[in-house]
């Protein structure tokens, strides 16, 4: 099992939440900026969307995954409508310095890669359909930026030579969970593969998550993730294929607020023996004392039904219950008054 790091509420060990736009905007500039905003303000650490230029990637053969868009006749069709200008990209970047969110965007093809080298990026996230695709992983790592891998359509023998390749080169490397089901069932989410993943390769984790809940990156970052990427929607009623496999913002909001709880409280292990000290005095309010049950005169031999346990616990404990039956009383106590160590012999 992969161990939680040492001290998750460091600025160092921030699970860094990634909120992954795709093409959701379809290709509306103001929308794409719409989510940069609204990413922000959600508490995301970055924006995330993908570089497609559709005469460098696709032949206009190219099939659907799921026919989604009615406007478009072909896959094709729809990359070349949605593509943005480089100067767009570019605009696209600033917005996200001004709003405080790192900038990343998956490039599907080599001319993605320049544009994107010259647009600026935080990070390369290398998709699961590219990660044999070496030309292009090669291109990414002249540039000496970090790589974020996907492993959704990977054997183990494709991870293991893209990880090499990557690791060789010396750039930061994590590897991400990845299951390429869009939403993406709990029994598919693959948790024990964050920690595989780690095992195998000894760098750092992430999950890209495609559940559409806020549940699978809450439970991965238990097991030690550095980097969440998560679609994102406006609204559920939205169009486009991602949006069953994607939260709202508000769902966001709540991720994010829940991860940065459970970095706080990983951030700050606590020692039982320190609590009990710490909280001796809330323990005598809420704990119970040894009570005479009734009057008792001096002398009386102490059997159970002259005992009780009440508040507060500022007498003899409960624990020592069994030692007082049998012992006689040195002097005359009332009903409710708790016993100290010296009135019995």
């Amino acid at each position: 099992m992969q161990k939680v790091v040492s001290n998750p509420g460091s600025e160092s060990d921030r699970c860094l939440i990634v909120a992954e736009v795709a093409q959701a905007h379809d290709g509306s500039l103001g929308t794409a900026h719409a989510y940069i905003d609204a990413a922000a303000r959600a508490g995301a650490d970055a924006i995330k969307f993908q570089a497609h230029i559709a005469a460098e990637e696709s032949t206009p053969d190219e099939p659907w995954r799921v026919k989604f868009s009615p406007q478009d006749a072909t896959r094709y069709a729809y990359w070349e409508r949605i593509q943005f200008t480089p100067e767009q990209w570019a605009g696209l970047k600033r917005h996200a310095d001004d709003a405080g969110v790192k900038f990343l965007c998956s490039p599907f093809s080599l001319a993605a890669v320049d544009l994107l080298r010259r647009v600026g990026v935080h990070a390369w996230k290398v998709a699961s359909g590219e990660v044999s695709n070496l030309p292009m992983l090669d291109a990414m790592l002249r540039t000496g930026l970090p790589v974020f891998l996907s492993s959704g359509m990977s054997s183990y023998e494709e991870l293991d030579a893209a990880v090499a390749r990557v690791q060789a080169a010396g750039s930061d490397l994590v590897v991400m969970q990845c299951t390429s089901e869009y939403p993406c069932p709990p029994e598919k989410v693959g948790l024990n593969l964050v920690t595989e993943l780690h095992d195998r390769y000894g760098c750092k984790t992430g999950l890209s998550d495609h559940s559409g809940t806020i549940f699978a990156g809450l439970a991965a970052r238990m097991l030690g993730i550095s980097v969440l990427e998560i679609h994102v929607t406006f609204s559920r009623a939205m169009f486009g294929p991602d949006v069953p496999a994607s939260i709202t913002f508000e769902e966001l909001h709540e991720l994010a607020r829940g991860m940065r709880f459970i970095e706080t409280a990983l951030a700050h292990p606590l020692n039982k023996d320190e609590i009990a000290t710490e909280k001796a005095e809330m323990r005598r309010m809420f704990g119970k004392s040894i009570v005479a049950a009734e009057d008792l005169a001096a002398g009386t031999l102490l059997a159970e039904q002259h005992l009780a346990l009440r508040k507060p616990g500022t007498g003899l404990p409960p624990g020592e219950l069994p030692s007082v039956v049998g012992r006689t009383l040195r002097r005359a106590v009332q009903r409710n008054e708790r016993l100290q160590r010296e009135d019995v012999e």
